[in-house]
């Protein structure tokens, strides 16, 4: 008999800051789950306020939202300006499209939103007169901005150019006196002073902030009137299963507990989304290789990742690190994937799915959601 000591699993424990239960060393007294819960979880403590002196100087984060979100690059453009903020400098957030985010927990001490100016329009020249009227207004020392694809690195490109501002883009490391980026391809780091416009590359800075801002909402400020040489034709739409997984904002992914790859496929098309598999899936030949994920195949960012019966081995886990949030359909409540995931549902991956595809069909045909949105 092993000498071991096992750790009790129904001893009480604490709910961590980010959802884990953690069991508390040095407590007794047994007793099932959720009583443990309730009396030795804590509330996560309130963050205390980044500064209460009136600003009389002023840092701006200038970023597109996405479905009424910001992603992981533009919340660390906001944390920037927050972080080099001075006890006296406030921190304003340009929100450009709809935000249905609290801008306080992203470190902005005032926030504009303007709501018909998403990532998925394309009118520059009103762009460029509504942010140029806000820095002429607030006239900020610094100017943060993600440096992406999506909009902003054009939009930051074209404000530098017109303001004749110093700048620097692909920044991946900066402090409140310098930046620096990548350079002789990437073996080493070129420094420079901190400019007045700095386009952030991805990862560059922490966004989980030990504090907040005060979010107070502006009004948008009157820009002047622009005739736009561009005409916006909109988004021209793509068959999802056309989109590569790399670029896919929704992934519906099969592991080893799919049994019937019809019933993944139909939930995939019930959301809109891009299909993917766990490489054991594809070994089976349930998939072809294009569609794996993980380290030995494709790793995905997605803004939503439903993984359906798949144990999460480290090489999946580390396909999918970039994806924002990921629910987990898995009938083993110890799979590793529940740690990864924000929503865990446990249960047959079969009767989950049926579920899901009747609960949507409801919902849309209830009008309960737009059609194509869930």
């Amino acid at each position: 008999m092993s000498g071991a000591k096992r750790v009790d699993p129904r001893r009480p424990y604490r709910i961590g800051p980010n959802g884990l239960r953690r069991i508390v060393l040095g407590e007794t007294g047994a007793g099932d789950l959720a009583v443990g819960a309730s009396r030795n979880s804590e509330a996560p403590r309130a963050k205390p306020l980044r500064t209460q002196v009136a600003a009389t100087s002023w840092h701006m984060a200038i970023a597109h939202a996405y479905q009424g979100r910001l992603d992981d690059h533009a919340r660390e453009a906001i944390a920037a300006a927050a972080i080099l903020a001075a006890s006296e400098t406030g921190v304003i957030a340009v929100i450009l499209g709809a935000f249905h985010e609290n801008a306080a927990a992203l470190g902005a001490d005032k926030v504009v939103i303007v709501d018909d100016l998403d990532a998925a329009r394309f009118e520059p020249r009103r762009e460029e007169g509504v942010v140029e009227a806000l820095i002429n207004d607030y006239q900020p020392e610094h100017i943060f901005m993600p440096d992406n694809a999506l909009g902003d690195g054009d939009l930051g490109r074209r404000l530098i150019a017109k303001l004749r501002a110093s700048a620097a883009t692909h920044v991946s490391e900066i402090s409140g006196k310098h930046v620096a980026v990548g350079w002789s391809g990437g073996g080493c780091l070129a420094d420079a002073p901190l400019p007045r416009f700095v386009l952030l590359q991805a990862g560059a800075v922490d966004s989980n902030l030990p504090f907040i801002g005060a979010g107070e909402v502006l009004s948008v400020p009157l820009a002047a009137d622009v005739k736009d040489v561009c005409r916006d034709l909109g988004l021209e739409a793509t068959e999802t299963g056309s989109i590569a997984l790399e670029e896919a904002d929704f992934i519906v992914s099969a592991g080893n507990g799919v049994t019937n790859v019809a019933t993944l496929e139909k939930l995939a098309g019930c959301f809109d989304a891009a299909v993917g598999a766990s490489r054991v899936a594809v070994d089976d030949g349930k998939f072809p290789r294009s569609k794996q994920i993980g380290a030995s195949g494709k790793s995905v960012s997605a803004t939503t990742y439903i993984a359906v019966g798949i144990s999460g081995a480290v090489q999946h886990l580390q396909g999918i690190k970039a994806c924002r949030h990921v629910i987990a359909i898995n009938s083993d409540p110890g799979a590793p994937i529940i740690k990864r995931a924000d929503l865990t549902v446990v249960g047959d991956a079969e009767e989950v799915m049926q579920a899901l595809i009747a609960r949507v069909g409801q919902a849309r045909a209830q009008s309960e959601t737009p059609e194509g949105q869930v």
